[in-house]
């Protein structure tokens, strides 16, 4: 399983595509202007506490109120509110726990008016950026993530994910990061911490210590409210939480980035240092691996499947919506059943990878093809919770309903990817618009496929005389592609009457074949 990462740098925004054996599989873009990213840690101002939502709103410098919730405190915060108070003023210059003296826990069950006061000066971190029109959800119950470890001020838990089987792994990693770690800290072990060393895991572990050092030590003369601390760039956080040893290429068309990320990578994998290559051709980089018209295919509303299936996925505010369609595939030798099943699994395989590249988050419902079996109904969801194990995301997955219906929940911390890919209408009225031209050939190659199944053989192919001549271009072209694969010469006459998307498949006789 081959992994490359592509990196396109302009002046606004840096772009990441994940190319998992050449297929786009995340996208994620990193603005400047961004400046409420999950991880940041704020000097804040409590706002107004609600009763009644058992929440405050709190002032963390965003145009809307952050929103913190009475669970979202932390048992500890008495005790981080002691600290911060005693840091603020001087007092404190020492920013080990080991001598200090902690305060009771809160009530798990307690009100919020009760621990916080309205213009009461709090630390806290970014758990979910802003939404429409929400503002960030916000924590007081602080961590620093690392590449394998994650370190928690004011606790003494040390957790391991439950992604990590072996129970003999589980206590050797819990015996060493136990040995290493600095009383009044807790330590959440993460997935890559397996089979690592104590050297390495100490490393990551003094590295996310001075993070602590640097917050507290921004805090006198800190602002409120004021950024005390930014999560690390887009970059190395991808590298940082989903780098390993599949990773094959890691292009960048910018040369300053690409030596920050070769440095990032030779700090956390020496011996791979070598993929990372900086890009430098008239191509654009996303053009050259094929990213751009992958972004035009798979962001529509409508998404293309092999063998003429298609899905529809539509967003509302409350939740998402996606239907598995069929389309005009055809399989005479199949009853329904078996179609549906064979269907529904490729389905599944894209709706995963769907998930992860528009990071689709909240309630998503899924309409599959409906099955009778209940051995294909259970088929269908252990597919698909298969297909998403690699989702980073935390997610749960509910069998089918009696309505045949698969319902999701999947965890959303910042905006969903939605990228435009509707163009305006060459032929059509002033402010209409038509599916991305490029998307025209996988249209044109899924209902050719679905004709050569049927046992067709001469096929005349009418259509716009550019597009006519796209398809011929080069020894090489489209149509002899079509040749080498089905064996058949497809006759291609332009037609000067047709719009720029038009075309039609005829038969031997010259008639229109029909989807």
């Amino acid at each position: 399983m081959n992994k490359e990462l592509i990196i396109r740098s302009n002046s606004d925004n840096v772009d990441f595509a994940l190319l998992k054996e050449g297929k786009l599989v995340e996208f994620q873009k990193d603005k400047d202007n961004n400046k409420f990213s999950v991880g940041d840690v704020f000097l804040a101002k409590v706002r107004k506490a609600i009763p009644g939502l058992n929440a405050a709103f709190v002032n963390v410098g965003y145009q809307k109120d952050a929103f913190l919730h009475y669970h979202d405190l932390g048992p500890r915060l008495l005790s981080l509110m002691k600290f911060i108070k005693s840091v603020s003023t001087g007092k404190n210059k020492n920013f080990s726990l080991n001598d200090f003296v902690y305060e009771k826990d809160i009530d798990k069950d307690g009100k919020i008016d009760k621990v916080i006061k309205s213009n009461q000066t709090l630390l806290v971190q970014i758990v979910k950026e802003p939404i429409s029109t929400k503002g960030p959800r916000i924590s007081s119950e602080i961590s620093f993530a690392g590449r394998y470890l994650v370190l928690v001020p004011f606790s003494s838990r040390i957790s391991i994910s439950q992604k990590i089987e072996s129970s003999s792994e589980k206590d050797r990693l819990k015996r060493l990061v136990k040995s290493i770690t600095p009383k009044g800290f807790g330590v959440i072990i993460r997935t890559v911490a397996q089979g690592q060393k104590v050297a390495e895991l100490d490393r990551d572990l003094q590295n996310l210590y001075r993070k602590w050092e640097d917050v507290c030590s921004r805090i006198p003369s800190a602002q409120t409210p004021s950024k005390i601390l930014g999560e690390m760039n887009k970059a190395s956080s991808i590298l940082r939480d989903i780098f390993n040893d599949s990773f094959t290429k890691i292009f960048v068309d910018n040369i300053d980035l690409c030596a920050k990320i070769k440095d990032y990578i030779f700090e956390i994998a020496p011996h791979k240092e070598d993929i990372v290559k900086y890009y430098n051709s008239k191509t654009p980089i996303f053009e050259k691996f094929g990213i751009e018209r992958q972004i035009k295919v798979s962001f529509g509303k409508t998404v293309r499947l092999p063998k003429g299936a298609y899905l529809i996925i539509e967003h509302t505010e409350a939740l998402h919506v996606v239907d598995v369609n069929s389309g005009n595939r055809t399989s005479k030798e199949k009853n329904q059943e078996d179609t549906a099943i064979e269907v529904n699994l490729i389905a599944a395989k894209e709706l995963a990878r769907q998930f992860r590249l528009r990071d689709m988050g909240g309630i998503i419902v899924v309409d599959f093809i409906d099955m009778n079996s209940s051995e294909n109904r259970r088929k269908l969801f252990n597919h698909l919770r298969d297909e998403m194990k690699e989702d980073r995301a935390k997610h749960k997955i509910l069998p089918p309903s009696k309505f045949g219906l698969i319902q999701i929940t999947r965890q959303r911390v910042r905006p969903e990817m939605n990228i435009k890919t509707n163009e305006p209408n060459p032929n059509g009225p002033f402010g209409s618009e038509i599916e991305a031209p490029i998307v025209l050939i996988d249209k044109i190659n899924n209902q050719l496929d679905s004709i050569v199944k049927r046992g067709l053989k001469k096929l005349t192919l009418n259509i716009h005389p550019f597009i006519a001549a796209f398809l011929t271009k080069g020894f090489l072209s489209i149509r002899m592609k079509w040749f080498l694969k089905y064996k058949i010469w497809i006759k291609i006459m332009p037609r000067d009457a047709y719009t720029y998307l038009e075309y039609r498949f005829k038969n031997d006789e010259g008639k229109s074949i029909k989807f």
